[in-house]
């Protein structure tokens, strides 16, 4: 892919560092879940009923090499984002992959398939409290020990596009 054609001043800084042909993460804290096994914990539980949206409770909780001080003005937001690897995944995926709810088969990329390139996660949980190194949640769809490489909180203004187009699930069935 060719890049943007910019000013040199703008395309020297861009250009200053090789693009990676790997990159590295450290976890900065683990989740703690009622879920063991993949079979039986929640999909998506924040698009559920409300009986599904309080169930998932549990804890994130900051691993030891990382301050305390970066949970500091968290408590104030309702929900927060959870990058996380999904370390139990084996190696390997597919390119097409059949959605939960049935229908044709769908790019990867047009799904929330777990099965990716890379293992990550993106779940959105409802924060309870902030007390010392955890964080209580609701509304976790993540299995007990999974590795969280970073948390950001969701902010309505930016995070919500509530009429956004939803490719093929706009369609009835999802067709």
């Amino acid at each position: 892919m060719k890049p943007l054609d910019l000013d040199d001043d703008r395309r020297e800084y861009a250009d200053a560092a090789p693009f990676p042909d790997q990159v590295s993460l450290r976890p900065v804290a683990v989740v703690r879940s009622p879920f063991l096994q993949r079979h039986g914990t929640p999909r998506q539980p924040g698009s559920s009923g409300p009986k599904e949206r309080g169930e998932g409770r549990g804890q994130v909780e900051l691993l030891d090499h990382v301050a305390v001080e970066v949970l500091r003005d968290l408590a104030g937001f309702e929900y927060i984002w959870l990058v996380c690897w999904l370390h139990l995944n084996g190696p390997g995926h597919r390119p097409l992959v059949r959605p939960p709810r049935g229908g044709p088969k769908r790019g990867l990329f047009a799904t929330r398939a777990p099965h990716r390139p890379n293992p990550l996660a993106l779940s959105c949980v409802r924060v309870l409290g902030v007390q010392g190194r955890r964080i209580e949640v609701q509304g976790l769809d993540l299995l007990d020990g999974t590795p969280v490489l970073d948390i950001k909180p969701y902010v309505p203004e930016f995070d919500s596009f509530p009429e956004a187009r939803s490719g093929w699930l706009d369609s009835p069935l999802g067709e």
